[in-house]
């Protein structure tokens, strides 16, 4: 009875896990912060992503651990959440920085977000909520990281 209750378990855990179809992902993320990024699976339903965000304001290389899971049951459609940190150099064309110069700002971020694959060809689209706090340099929550991404993927 105890193992037919654990292959029970083992199957349920493994039915919930399911990452993309893809190892490595490689697009642009665009709306209030433009940037690029990179996704790779480290497991099934674990991913590494860097972000190169840049602007007016300065720019900030961010790098997140994602956790994803099937949305809606629907293939091909994740939701994923994570955590991570970014170094950033700010300048004094941000209008919310009341000193002059430029700042190194260094920092923690989330993300949660929906990305879906396309089946039939190598491309994948997604829309996050990525706030971030700062540290350094400017510190304080910055809430308006939030984009639109389109990426090939491998």
């Amino acid at each position: 009875m105890k193992k037919l209750f654990m292959i029970a378990i083992l199957a349920l855990i493994g039915s919930a896990v399911y990452g993309q179809d893809y190892n490595t992902a490689i697009g642009v993320r665009g709306t209030f912060v433009s940037g690029l990024t990179v996704k790779h699976f480290i497991k099934e339903d674990t991913a590494l992503e860097g972000i190169l965000s840049f602007g007016r304001w300065g720019m900030n290389l961010t790098g997140l651990y994602e956790k994803h899971a099937r949305a809606f049951e629907t293939e091909g459609l994740n939701w994923y959440y994570g955590a991570g940190a970014h170094l950033g150099n700010w300048n004094d064309d941000y209008p919310q920085l009341d000193e002059r110069g430029e700042f190194v700002v260094i920092g923690i971020d989330g993300i949660i977000g929906l990305e879906y694959k396309i089946q039939e060809i190598p491309i994948s689209f997604s829309a996050d909520y990525k706030p971030q706090l700062n540290f350094t340099g400017y510190p304080g929550f910055w809430g308006y990281g939030g984009a639109l991404s389109i990426r090939y993927t491998f």
